[in-house]
């Protein structure tokens, strides 16, 4: 097995998540370098600026669009979101629409707790799709 530069993945093995930088720069390398660092030649003193850490590790580009089972998961959950949102402004609607004369405080307060659960849940759901599908700030001193 010829082992070099080139083809520096035939001798390495990289199961993990965390190696995802690891590739990506040796395909970077390989790509726009020629597998090597040429230092006396083509090292110039401007370098591009880095990209934010947003875009560096972004999951939505980088993999959701590409994963069909991701697609549809996201699209579940942003449809259960809108649906909580929707119960939540209609529970309140009904309360604002309907005589006190009408419900009992137990139903009342029923009712506007509801609404309170159902927003909540969609503010948490809201957190929950961007940091699972689309952003995840990774610390390594935290883990």
């Amino acid at each position: 097995m010829d082992i070099g530069p080139s083809n520096w993945l035939k001798a390495c093995f990289v199961p993990t998540k965390s190696d995802a930088f690891v590739v990506g720069f040796r395909k970077w390398l390989n790509e726009y370098a020629g597998s090597e660092v040429d230092w006396p030649t083509k090292l110039s003193s401007s370098l591009s600026p880095t990209p934010p850490r947003e875009q560096l590790l972004d999951r939505y580009w980088s993999h959701v669009v590409n994963c069909s089972s991701c697609r549809v998961a996201i699209k579940g959950l942003n449809a259960l979101e809108i649906v909580l949102q929707v119960v939540s402004v209609a529970a309140i609607g009904i309360l604002a629409a309907t005589k006190q004369s009408l419900m009992s405080v137990s139903a009342r307060t029923t009712l506007a707790s509801m609404a309170v659960l159902c927003f909540a849940a969609s503010r948490w759901l809201s957190h929950f799709i961007y940091k699972n599908f689309h952003f995840h700030d990774y610390n390594h001193a935290l883990r």
